[in-house]
């Protein structure tokens, strides 16, 4: 198996969205190295140097981004798109986490169980196992919502879904864009607890018959629904090698030069998960001092960012330790004009992810 390196960045850590309970905790948390290569015979993206033994998910791992009106518009997108291939039959969710899109799922009438052997919780729709050939589980339709890629070998991985499902059934998945990082050089998307970075055109390959395929939220992640039965080992093409672009990482300095153009202006970060973490890491290795990081999410608030061991805090304690005209990144355009709502259109506002960077 030939594999080719796309990029490299150390040193990350390998839990953006675990939450800890002090600075010196976050600080210390462990770290890792991501190794893109992309395999010449499947044309898949992947972190070499991964290593999922690094990785515990726990009660302290918070992800959880319905507490926006965007991200809830987003997930009525998502069952739009559901409702056209699926209204009607019965329905697993593998890897359904802390179970939010699971009841979205029930509220719209499906019969819907969520599988996933590290839920942790009360939903009687939840079984906390993994899904696999003799499980006694099945449905006409899986959901898998933002696992593949956190999972190695997703080949093998969806080659055991297919056969704990029998062989038969349609299947919808939902993954980050990895040509949309690339267009928009989103530095800041690439992290370790990702293993992998999927293309449209990967589903192409890995299912002989899709029905439906496209992007969601903003193009930032795109979607296939597929007949299970159709599975198979893809192949690439010579045509398809992955070239990163040559300014890709160009972003962090200009980030940095914005953060340092203004005398007295304080830096706050808009969104504490994925992205916070990371762009926080690479403006604290260049010497940029953070003084706020806001988030929306309870769980989130009044603990402290990997790596960095910043604090989260609420919009109503961050915003008025913050000054007119102050600068907020806001780490997902997506949440722009709801972030400006929220702090009164008074501060300089940067999208990370925007054509500015």
């Amino acid at each position: 198996m030939t594999q080719r390196q796309i990029f490299c960045a150390e040193g990350l850590p390998v839990l953006q969205n675990k939450m800890f309970a002090t600075a010196a905790e976050a600080i210390a948390c462990p770290t890792g190295n991501v190794v893109l290569v992309q395999d010449d015979r499947t044309g898949l993206i992947f972190n070499k140097a991964f290593d999922p033994s690094r990785l515990t998910y726990d009660k302290d791992y918070q992800n959880e981004q319905a507490f926006s009106g965007v991200f809830r518009r987003h997930l009525a997108d998502v069952g739009s798109v559901i409702d056209r291939h699926f209204r009607g039959r019965s329905l697993i969710e593998v890897g359904c986490g802390k179970g939010y899109f699971l009841q979205h799922l029930r509220g719209l009438g499906y019969d819907a169980t969520g599988i996933d052997p590290a839920y942790e919780g009360a939903n009687p729709y939840v079984v906390k196992s993994r899904f696999e050939k003799g499980s006694g589980l099945s449905a006409e339709g899986i959901v898998l919502r933002h696992v593949l890629e956190h999972i190695p070998e997703p080949l093998a991985f969806l080659a055991d879904i297919t056969a704990a499902n029998g062989g038969k059934g349609d299947i919808y998945i939902e993954v980050p864009c990895f040509d949309w990082i690339c267009r928009h050089r989103a530095w800041f998307d690439v992290f370790y607890e990702h293993v992998n970075y999927f293309r449209l055109q990967d589903f192409s390959r890995i299912f002989g018959h899709v029905y439906e395929s496209g992007h969601v939220f903003g193009g930032q992640y795109l979607f296939v629904v597929a007949e299970l039965a159709s599975f198979r080992a893809a192949v690439s093409e010579q045509m398809d090698r992955v070239e990163m672009p040559t300014d890709f990482l160009a972003g962090i300095d200009r980030a940095v030069s914005l953060a340092r153009s203004k005398d007295g202006r304080r830096n706050a970060i808009w969104g504490g998960a994925s992205k916070g973490v990371i762009f926080s890491h690479y403006m604290r290795r260049a010497g940029v001092t953070i003084d706020e990081v806001i988030d929306i999410n309870p769980a989130k608030q009044g603990r402290y960012l990997a790596g960095t061991g910043l604090q989260v805090s609420a919009p109503e304690e961050a915003l008025p330790r913050l000054s007119s005209g102050d600068n907020i990144f806001v780490m997902n355009s997506n949440y722009l004009d709801e972030i400006v709502a929220q702090s009164g259109n008074k501060y300089s506002y940067f999208r990370v992810d925007h054509e500015y960077f």
